[in-house]
């Protein structure tokens, strides 16, 4: 069975391989078009443009010559210009598995997934990378959670503002059950993203400024950043009850949105009738 499922998974990239080929133009790599029997580039070409060699190649085209290695296979990515997508797709087909993940930081997000989060109106809602930098928000989390605007941008980490600022801390309802919380969903995410080596100072900084993070940090817990609720103090609104729910964002996997709703009615109009407030005097 081992051996069946093996074939069939070589003859799927081989399939793969080929089809991807045939989708190439040839001038936009530097290839003269000429005549060519078949569309796209010809297997020497990928060939040379992945420096594997062509037996290689045309053999897992063929589906011959066994599984190829993690290195070959983005050789391949890489002569073939594939996406992120194609290129996990590729390794589910060579090797049975996706491609280890290896953590790129990121600056901003697009407009469009922007516009996405300023469709919630009374929902705080926020953008966070692996490392669990807040690089994106929406006018209710800055009101209700904190405007992040006015913050330097490495003073935007949750793990920070947890743990090294005293207006955070004193709106947590239960802040040691939030903070233990957020430190365990915080390990499972940058490990799942692969951005181990990125957290390590930040780590460091937090286990010699905060004992408490350190005693949680040594703890070595994991928590699932799914849903849950979270209630807040606020200056002018009182507590708000909130649940919360995360989402993947689809084609970039070192980011996740939190979507902030308010547990009741009551709360939704408080939100809103403050935001209006706010709106009506930065016009005025």
């Amino acid at each position: 069975m081992a051996t069946l499922a093996a074939h069939a998974l070589a003859n799927s990239l081989g399939s793969y391989l080929r089809d991807r080929r045939a989708r190439l133009d040839p001038a936009t790599f530097g290839f003269a078009p000429g005549r060519r029997r078949t569309p796209g580039l010809r297997r020497e070409e990928v060939a040379q443009r992945s420096n594997i060699s062509a037996t290689w190649y045309t053999w897992l085209e063929q589906g011959r010559g066994g599984a190829p290695s993690a290195d070959v296979l983005n050789r391949i990515a890489t002569g073939l210009m594939l996406t992120e997508t194609e290129r996990q797709h590729l390794f589910m087909l060579g090797l049975g598995r996706p491609p280890e993940v290896h953590y790129t930081p990121i600056n901003g997000v697009t407009p469009r997934l922007q516009r996405v989060l300023d469709a919630f109106d009374a929902s705080p809602a926020i953008i966070k990378t692996a490392t669990w930098d807040i690089v994106a928000w929406n006018t209710a989390a800055a009101m209700l959670l904190t405007d992040y605007s006015k913050l330097p941008p490495n003073g935007r980490n949750i793990l920070r503002l947890m743990f090294g600022n005293s207006h955070i801390r004193a709106a947590q309802e239960d802040w040691q059950t939030v903070a233990r919380y957020v430190v365990g969903a915080f390990r499972a995410d940058a490990a799942r993203a692969g951005a181990n080596a990125e957290i390590t100072g930040l780590v460091e900084e937090l286990s010699r400024t905060s004992p408490e993070f350190a005693a949680m940090w040594r703890d070595n817990q994991v928590a699932e950043h799914g849903e849950g609720r979270k209630r807040l103090h606020h200056p002018i609104l009182g507590l708000i009850e909130l649940e919360f729910s995360a989402f993947a964002v689809d084609g970039r996997p070192d980011l996740g949105m939190i979507v902030y709703n308010p547990a009741t009615d009551e709360g939704a109009d408080r939100i809103r009738r403050h935001l209006a407030e706010m709106r009506e005097a930065s016009a005025a």
